[in-house]
């Protein structure tokens, strides 16, 4: 009985905060994209619900997972020697086509 409660909780309050992360996504919309960008209209409640989940799926994901996933990238660059790590931020800067600090 016990677990089913804090089953039930747990639910209730994932769809309050869902509830709540629209709101906001729907109140910032309708204050600062209408003014920024001339011809866009303001958004209503499920719309706002819509941008919700287009950004978790483009930036976020929904396993709660973002940026170097669960630590895996920063245990690489942890295990690297300060050579290893030069070599990587030369390889990354050359794909971004920036210039490397020497090249500048």
């Amino acid at each position: 009985m016990k677990y089913r409660a804090r089953f039930v909780g747990k639910a209730l309050m994932l769809v309050a905060a869902i509830a709540v992360l629209g709101g906001i996504v729907m109140a910032l919309w309708n204050a600062v994209v209408p003014s920024v960008f001339s011809g866009t209209g303001s958004v209503d409640y499920p719309h706002a619900l819509g941008l919700l989940i287009l950004s978790r799926i483009l930036f976020g994901g929904f396993r709660g997972r973002g940026g170097w996933h669960e630590g895996r990238g920063w245990r690489r660059w942890e295990g690297m020697t300060p050579e290893e790590r030069e070599q990587f931020k030369q390889r990354a800067q050359s794909r971004c086509g920036r210039a490397t600090e020497k090249e500048a």
